[in-house]
Parts: C-alpha cells; sequence; structure tokens
C-alpha cells in the first residue's frame, strides 16, 4: 500500500462510514469467493474479493484501518470505526486480496472461481456458473 505513480485511479473503495477509503491503479484480478471457515466467519458469508498489485493500492484515508493477524501469513484489514472487512494481506503475495463489495460501481467484474466449496456454510447453495475447487484451486 504505496503512493501511486498513476494519476487516475482504475477503482476507488471504501468502507461503510467512509474512514478508509482507497484507490486501485492497474488491472484487477477476476473475483474469488472463498467459502472457507474462516472467511466466512470474519466477513458474515463468504469473501470475495479482486486482488491488485501492492504498489496499485493507494489509501486515500485510513484513520479507521485496522489489522488482524488471521494467521501466521495472512492478515485482514477492517475498519475499526463500522466493522467492514476490506483486505486481504498474504505476506508472500505480491498482490492484495480487496473484498469486491467495498468498491464503487461499476466494477464491471464477476466471479470467476470458487475456492474451499467443501467448507462452504450449510445454509446456502454455490449457484454461479464460476468454476469450483474444493481447496484453494
Amino acid at each position: 500500500m504505496t503512493e501511486s505513480r498513476h494519476t487516475e485511479p482504475r477503482h476507488t473503495g471504501r468502507c461503510e462510514c467512509g474512514a478508509v477509503r482507497f484507490e486501485t491503479h492497474g488491472p484487477l484480478r477476476p473475483v474469488i469467493a472463498c467459502h472457507c471457515g474462516q472467511c466466512r466467519r470474519t466477513s458474515g458469508h463468504f469473501w470475495a474479493a479482486t486482488a491488485v498489485m501492492r504498489e496499485g493500492l493507494t489509501m486515500i484515508a485510513d484513520r479507521g484501518l485496522r489489522w488482524f493477524a488471521s494467521s501466521e501469513t495472512a492478515r485482514r484489514g477492517f475498519c475499526a470505526y463500522c466493522g467492514s472487512s476490506l483486505f486481504w494481506d498474504h505476506e508472500s503475495a505480491d498482490t492484495i486480496s480487496i473484498g469486491a463489495g467495498t468498491l464503487d460501481a461499476p466494477t464491471g467484474m464477476q466471479v470467476a472461481r470458487n475456492i474451499f466449496v467443501k467448507d462452504k456454510g450449510d445454509y446456502y447453495d454455490i449457484d454461479c456458473r464460476a468454476e469450483q475447487f474444493e481447496g484453494d484451486g
């Protein structure tokens, strides 16, 4: 999450209350829906996210941004004021994942794949046409 050298944002996004606002620069990865138990607990349902190269994320406001170490190698970014789940950050990745629902419309994105479908909640069905992987695919 650095200052971007690009002058025009490709996408903008924020938490519900606006205490965290950001811009992305450069291409976004297609949306991946993760159905693992950890994603479901932290988001309240499955976690649908895109990703951008680290240098392509510029924070506009971050006074509410807090990080939770969700494993030994990853952390989750959320707003301390409104509770919005915003980011998933794996320490060895060149990208940072961004909750697809935090981006301002229009995004032009679609769900490309579902991962950890064997762990999905028993209260819903996966009914989209995207690929489905029992593990992380």
